[in-house]
């Protein structure tokens, strides 16, 4: 897909994931989460899996043709140990380490799913499964075809703000579904533990999370995974009192929040580079202090969205801010 429609795609679609609820930052002092899930409870116990709405039946075995659509789904399959299960990928935001499977371009229609004849479909939006995509759950239920969608991109049940039980609780429930129950258990331990080792950065730092947007800045709200990110790594997200996932702001908000550290997605159809040469040349935001000192921390569009890789995205920007000799 070109840069221009697959950013005007992806940025609908980010919209539509738009979660409501009371964002509780922590402030920048405040000590890590404590992950409260229960790793040691019996795996494979439950008989269904309640996913975005829908009962899912968990596989009584591993899951042998697998499709992933969205880098995080498909990241989840590989960190679960199904990577060699993955038939196709589709929509992904940047290379995939650990499989080697053809990736359908864009969203994938349900004749190109179905003609790989899967056995499991994983989504990292709930759209993937509109009918004018791959088709309504029910119906591939009906055709043995499990599926999942990561709860931290629901949009048609009422998702609260993203926390590390509830990302890690997904994974343990993804695994369940797909048949593999003990690498749920393990990757959940195997998490938490590098959640509880983050040291945050110290001092009353702000950050501002600028994924996309040239008329106006897209950014990281309080409710979502740049949320849980910043917060985690010690800083405070100068939209945190915006109770949603991503939000819109003005030039001049920007401006006036007047950010420590700016953090910037990296994507190809929106390059960390554009974004800064956009904060360079806009008047309202050149003169700003992080701007002209290039306290910028830049991650890779896949560790922007909630998945196995947000616990990296919390060490990536702890690190990169103490390099700056900050916190």
């Amino acid at each position: 897909m070109p840069a221009p429609a697959r950013l005007a795609a992806t940025t609908v679609a980010l919209s539509a994931l738009l979660l409501t609820g009371c964002a509780t930052p922590l402030s920048a002092t405040s000590t890590i989460p404590t992950v409260s899930v229960d790793a040691s409870a019996p795996a494979g116990a439950q008989t269904t899996v309640d996913d975005c709405g829908v009962a899912v039946t968990p596989r009584a075995a591993p899951a042998e043709r697998i499709v992933a659509v969205k880098s995080t789904a498909a990241e989840l399959v590989v960190a679960l140990g199904l990577g060699d299960a993955l038939v196709s990928t589709a929509f992904l935001d940047g290379p995939l380490a650990g499989a080697d499977a053809p990736t359908i371009e864009g969203m994938p229609s349900r004749e190109a799913v179905l003609g790989l004849e899967p056995d499991a479909i994983v989504a990292g939006w709930e759209s993937a499964f509109a009918p004018e995509a791959i088709g309504d759950r029910a119906t591939l239920a009906e055709l043995g075809v499990t599926t999942w969608v990561s709860p931290a991109a629901c949009w048609s049940t009422d998702v609260p703000p993203l926390t590390w039980d509830a990302l890690l609780g997904e994974f343990r429930d993804a695994a369940t579904v797909l048949g593999a129950p003990d690498a749920g258990v393990a990757l959940l331990a195997e998490q938490r533990a590098a959640v509880d080792a983050v040291e945050p950065v110290s001092g009353e730092l702000r950050a501002l999370w600028y994924s996309s947007g040239e008329d106006a800045p897209y950014v990281g709200a309080g409710s979502g995974a740049p949320q849980l990110v910043l917060e985690t790594a010690g800083l405070t997200n100068v939209a945190a009192d915006i109770d949603e996932t991503w939000t819109t702001l003005s030039w001049e908000a920007v401006a006036a929040s007047d950010a420590d550290v700016i953090v910037l997605v990296d994507a190809p159809w929106h390059t960390a580079a554009s974004k800064i040469e956009r904060l360079r040349g806009n008047a309202a935001t050149a003169q700003l202090s992080a701007v002209q000192e290039e306290r910028f921390v830049v991650v890779p569009f896949p560790m922007a969205e909630a998945g196995v890789r947000s616990v990296d995205a919390v060490q990536t920007v702890a690190d990169a801010v103490r390099a700056m000799g900050l916190g």
